[in-house]
């Protein structure tokens, strides 16, 4: 796979771009640069990448922008975030626009590599597929298809971000099952992934806000206190 993957390396800075393209041409990627948002954007629609680097930080259009942006348009393409912020809130922010994973500046090139190949892994069906069969649940409120990966409520179509999708249908796929925040954060992110558990927590409320009647008192993504999470089928 990785000898014709194609990476689009997104940053504002030659001196970054230069590092991140030398370490992924060492597992035979092939690069190409953008050195701003539109940049980059043009180059989605001309070079098609397999998987997004993006600068947080850059003028005019900062990298939430660019996700967000091609979200909206319907690219799905996988992005990793480069920034120098650490902030939970923040990485929650981005992975509720669609960022699949964040390295932190200043960064070891392996680590980012171990993460490219991490992202390319999950999006590919590789990491998640084996722990997980494919389904639906129907209780007549809530519908959830994993194949198409649908999402619906009373009828309604809700949009979910792919991380929150696979975090619901983790819990939805073993109803009454205990996960801790590790287990899930391993599940849905990979064992490479080097992030904080926390982000699980702030995904299961922003997933509460979508499909609960009241988040504050959850009904499907039940807290198990001390332990995790599990995800409990309702009786209409």
């Amino acid at each position: 796979m990785s000898k014709t993957t194609k990476i689009l390396v997104v940053d504002d800075e030659p001196k970054i771009r230069r590092i991140v393209e030398q370490s992924l041409r060492k597992d035979a990627y092939r690069v190409v640069h953008a050195c701003d948002g539109l940049e980059a954007l043009q180059k989605l629609e001309t070079e098609h990448p397999d998987l997004l680097v993006l600068d947080l930080m850059m003028p005019e259009m900062d990298g939430f922008e660019v996700c967000k942006a091609m979200r909206n348009r319907g690219d799905n393409t996988p992005v990793i975030i480069l920034t120098a912020k650490d902030e939970l809130e923040d990485k929650a922010f981005g992975f509720n626009l669609g960022v699949d994973d964040y390295v932190t500046k200043p960064f070891s090139p392996s680590e980012l590599a171990l993460r490219v190949k991490a992202v390319l892994r999950r999006v590919s069906g590789e990491e998640l597929a084996p722990r997980l069969k494919e389904g639906t649940f129907d209780d007549g409120r809530l519908y959830i298809n994993s194949k198409t990966r649908e999402v619906r409520l009373n009828g309604e179509d809700v949009y979910l971000t792919a991380k929150e999708f696979d975090l619901l249908w983790v819990l939805a796929n073993n109803p009454g099952v205990v996960y801790s925040r590790d287990q899930l954060l391993d599940m849905v992110w990979g064992n490479e992934y080097f992030g904080d558990a926390g982000t699980v927590t702030v995904l299961i409320r922003r997933i509460r806000e979508k499909i609960e009647k009241d988040p504050a008192n959850p009904t499907y993504l039940r807290t198990v206190w001390g332990i995790g999470y599990k995800f409990e089928a309702v009786s209409i």
